[in-house]
């Protein structure tokens, strides 16, 4: 309390102390006038303001404590001429009076506050346990509280392109009736011929008479421009757990790039409602939360198998804004990696880079319908994946094994027509899908890529029936992906993509397949901002139909197309 007038008086005792030092006899009271400061003391005018004092200036290097000294503790005098003087010696005596009247001061000040202290003893108690309980109840609060909070991510793509078919493939009667032969029926009255031409004009179109080179030409030979807009809404109310609901619209349905000819051709950003073109509709909702430190538990009314994976052993490519076909986006196992949405439940397991996810999906189609003939949760209609993934991520690199029960074929996407019209069969088929899949990048970008590799193989389950020959009894797939991070500019990426899309291996009966098929891609992404990518794009089908492409003919699909995204 007494800090600024001790700071003073330190200084101002200096002197006096170095005089001390020099005489060892002490003076006596005479010599020293010890009446004269008894006067000083009495005669002094005392100031409550130190501009009272005409002689002291703010740039005195005592300034501010003999200020504080003045209006904190009012002990210092000065003459009745209105000065301080402060450039005149003092001897120890004054020194003493000076320091003795203002002691006296900081002591009824101290007593004063004393004595109100113990007056209000008991409510100063009060209030400090009253503060100490607000403490530790706003400590607890900002160690638990949090406010729902929803975030909104927008994606918005334009795609303008086309497509231009090649080949030399004509059917002839003969051929049209051996394919019509062998899948009769889909369960709906179309035959094989029927649904190779599903996607186009079926009703103009006699593949006896017009070769299916123009067909594809005349049904998806056009330059189209196509969108597609997702909004995806994140909603967390714990801070830990997290609400994700999808919006979407998309006019992709008769498009090329949305699966036509063949479904290979389709772009993984296409979309559109089943109510048509530029309908919103809600594509996906599903909610996550941790269950202790290293259990996640997913549910969901619409969600995807993708959403649900504890690891996602791809880097390719390395975000949303970049994609191009969809069949090369499933880590080289498509049948595996099927992507069923639907009413789905899911439990992951993540520790020190090791995951374990199991989880299981209904479709969509089927999984609402309360009639178990046709539908439902857990039902022989589901139409279900039931998924178990294991797998190891580090920083550089990552590793996964997949098992998926496909209770119905037709739920496997993007193979060859052949393995699809197989797939699509009227008879119980289910199939039991694995795969091995995983990446490599480079800790830093330059000329060497990371790298994405990935392989399926799958056999299915006639169940209950005894399989027609000619069916496909196994089936494989694999890809190999390439993408390098600031290809030739900071911030632009470029990748490249081959693989084989599901085609069959081996038949039911003693025919052997003929169903191979390639699929390329070729990209080069420019990021013109934070929010803009720009993504020119090039694919190259050979054979998408596999064994519908007899040995002596051929059927390709060549693509470009302009992709730009915004992202906000």
């Amino acid at each position: 309390m007494c800090e600024d007038f001790v700071k003073l008086f330190h200084q101002l005792l200096v002197a006096p102390a170095a005089l001390g030092l020099l005489a060892p006899v002490a003076a006596n009271a005479t010599e020293l006038n010890i009446n004269g400061v008894s006067d000083y003391a009495a005669s002094g005018e005392q100031v409550t303001s130190i501009t009272q004092f005409s002689d002291v200036y703010p740039t005195d290097w005592a300034y501010q404590a003999l200020s504080n000294l003045i209006e904190r503790y009012g002990c210092v005098a000065g003459y009745p001429n209105g000065t301080y003087r402060g450039n005149r010696a003092m001897t120890r005596f004054e020194a003493a009076a000076l320091l003795n009247a203002c002691l006296d001061r900081v002591t009824e000040v101290t007593d004063e506050l004393k004595r109100l202290m113990k007056e209000f003893e008991k409510e100063l108690a009060i209030l400090k346990g009253r503060v100490d309980g607000l403490e530790a109840r706003v400590g607890e609060l900002e160690a638990t509280q949090f406010s729902t909070t929803t975030k909104l991510d927008v994606q918005a793509s334009f795609v303008v392109g086309a497509n231009n078919f090649g080949g030399d493939l004509n059917y002839s009667a003969k051929q049209i009736n051996e394919i019509d032969q062998r899948f009769p029926d889909d369960g709906e009255g179309n035959s094989g011929s029927n649904l190779l031409l599903a996607a186009g004009d079926a009703g103009q179109v006699d593949l006896t008479k017009s070769d299916y080179v123009n067909y594809a030409k005349k049904n998806f030979g056009a330059t189209v421009f196509n969108y597609d807009t997702q909004m995806i809404l994140n909603t967390s109310f714990t801070g830990k757990d997290l609400l994700t609901t999808t919006i979407r619209s998309g006019n992709f349905g008769s498009s090329s790039f949305g699966g036509g000819p063949t479904t290979l051709s389709t772009l993984e950003v296409a979309s559109e409602s089943e109510g048509g073109p530029n309908d919103v509709f809600i594509d996906k909702i599903f909610y996550n939360t941790p269950i202790g430190e290293d259990f996640t538990f997913f549910i969901g009314a619409n969600v995807g198998q993708d959403d649900m994976l504890p690891i996602w052993p791809s880097v390719y490519p390395q975000g949303d804004a970049s994609t191009v076909l969809d069949v090369l986006t499933l880590n080289g196992a498509p049948a595996a990696y099927n992507k069923n949405q639907g009413p789905g439940v899911a439990l992951n397991w993540e520790k020190n880079g090791w995951t374990i996810g199991l989880q299981y999906v209904a479709n969509l189609d089927k999984g609402p319908d309360s009639n178990p003939q046709k539908g439902g949760i857990a039902t022989d209609n589901s139409a279900a994946t039931g998924t178990v993934q294991i797998g190891y991520q580090s920083e550089q690199w990552a590793i996964a094994a997949i098992y998926s029960y496909v209770q119905d074929a037709s739920v496997v996407p993007y193979s060859t027509s052949f393995t699809q019209l197989s797939y699509l069969q009227d008879i119980d088929q289910s199939v039991n899908a694995f795969g091995l899949s995983g990446y490599w990048q480079p800790i830093s970008s330059g000329f060497i890529p990371a790298i994405s590799v990935g392989w399926g193989i799958n056999t299915t389950n006639f169940d209950g029936n005894s399989a027609p020959d000619g069916y496909v009894s196994t089936s494989q797939s694999w890809q190999v992906s390439l993408q390098w991070q600031d290809a030739f500019v900071k911030g632009n990426t470029a990748g490249l993509a081959v693989g084989q899309a599901t085609f069959a291996t081996d038949l039911t009966g003693s025919e052997s397949p003929d169903d191979g098929n390639y699929a390329w891609e070729g990209w080069y992404s420019f990021q013109v901002t934070d929010n803009i990518t720009v993504t020119p794009a090039v694919f190259y089908l050979s054979r998408p139909l596999g064994q519908l492409t007899p040995s002596n003919e051929s059927f390709t699909q060549l693509g470009g197309l302009l992709r730009t995204t915004f992202t906000f």
